[in-house]
C-alpha cells in the first residue's frame, strides 16, 4: 500500500506532466502582455470551446488596408502569443515588415492537437492522447479561417509560426496540404516525430508541391535529435529545387531547444513579411 508521501509525489509530477503538455517552452512572465482581443470559438471539430487571442497594428482602425493574417499555435497569453505580438510591433514601427495581424489559439493539450499519429511507442508516451494534428488542422481551415476572415480585414495571404511541436505540426502542414499557408516558419521542429518520418517523405512531397509561390522558413538548435533531421531537410531541400519554393535554412547551434523562438523568431519575421 502506497504512504501519503508516495501519493502526494505521484500527483506532483502527473500535476507537472499536465502543465508541460498544456504549455511552450517560452513562458516569460516579464513579458508585456499587448493591447489585444480575445474570443471564443465553440469547435465543432474539436468539440470544445478555443481561446483565440488577436493583436493587430496601432492604425488598424483608423486605416482600411486588409492585411495578411499571422496563425500561432501555442498562442495563450501565457504562453508564446505576447513575445511574438511584440516582436512584430517593433518590426512593423520600424518599417521592417508589412502590417500584419497575429492570431494565437490558445493550447488545450498541446500534445494532442500538434502531433500527427505515430508508430512508435516512445513517442506515445508523451501524452495521454497524440495523434491530433490532422483534426486541429481541420478546425484552423475550416472553423478558424471563416471567422478571423469575418472579424476583421483581411487578403489572401495567410502566414503560420510555431516552435518545436508546433514547428513539427508547421512542418507536416507545409509537406500535406501546401496550399493552406503562404508562408510557413517552423522553428526548431521536433522532426524526431514517428522515426523522422515527415523528413523520409519531404523529397517526394516537395516534387508536388501546388504552382503559387510558398515560403518556409526553418531553424535548427543545438538540440541532437532536431538538428541532424533539419540539416537533413535543407539538404533535401536543396538538392530538389522546387521553383515555387523560396526557403531558408537557419543553423543556429549556439542556441538550445529553450532559448531559439526568441533568438531566431525576428529575423524569421523579417524574411517571410518584408515588405
Amino acid at each position: 500500500m502506497k504512504s501519503i508521501f508516495q501519493i502526494f509525489t505521484i500527483l506532483f509530477f502527473i500535476q507537472i506532466s499536465l502543465i508541460s503538455c498544456k504549455t511552450s517552452n517560452n513562458v516569460n512572465i516579464e513579458d508585456t502582455i499587448p493591447i489585444h482581443e480575445t474570443f471564443t470559438i465553440d469547435s465543432k471539430k474539436l468539440n470544445e470551446k478555443r481561446v483565440i487571442n488577436i493583436w493587430y497594428p496601432n492604425n488598424y482602425k483608423s486605416s482600411k488596408d486588409s492585411l495578411t493574417v499571422v496563425y500561432m499555435p501555442d498562442g495563450g497569453i501565457a504562453e508564446d502569443f505576447p513575445h511574438v505580438a511584440n516582436t512584430l510591433e517593433k518590426l512593423i514601427k520600424e518599417k521592417k515588415i508589412q502590417d500584419v495581424i497575429l492570431v494565437g489559439i490558445e493550447n488545450i493539450q498541446r500534445r494532442k492537437d500538434l502531433t500527427p499519429l505515430t508508430e512508435v511507442e516512445e513517442d506515445k508516451k508523451v501524452a495521454p492522447i497524440v495523434g491530433g494534428a490532422s483534426v486541429f488542422r481541420s478546425f484552423i481551415k475550416d472553423e478558424l479561417f471563416p471567422e478571423i476572415d469575418k472579424r476583421y480585414r483581411t487578403n489572401k495571404q495567410k502566414a503560420i509560426i510555431g516552435e518545436s511541436l508546433a514547428g513539427l505540426f508547421i512542418t507536416e502542414t507545409f509537406l500535406d496540404d501546401s496550399n493552406m499557408f503562404d508562408i510557413y516558419v517552423a522553428i526548431d521542429p521536433s522532426l524526431w516525430w514517428n522515426n523522422h518520418y515527415l523528413v523520409k517523405k519531404a523529397k517526394a512531397k516537395l516534387l508536388k508541391l501546388p504552382s503559387k509561390p510558398i515560403k518556409f522558413w526553418f531553424a535548427g538548435s543545438d538540440a541532437t535529435d532536431i538538428n541532424q533531421y533539419t540539416n537533413q531537410l535543407s539538404t533535401i531541400f536543396e538538392d530538389t529545387k522546387a521553383p515555387q519554393l523560396k526557403w531558408f535554412y537557419s543553423d543556429e547551434p549556439k542556441e538550445n531547444h529553450a532559448t531559439i523562438y526568441r533568438a531566431t523568431e525576428e529575423k524569421s519575421l523579417i524574411w517571410s513579411l518584408s515588405k
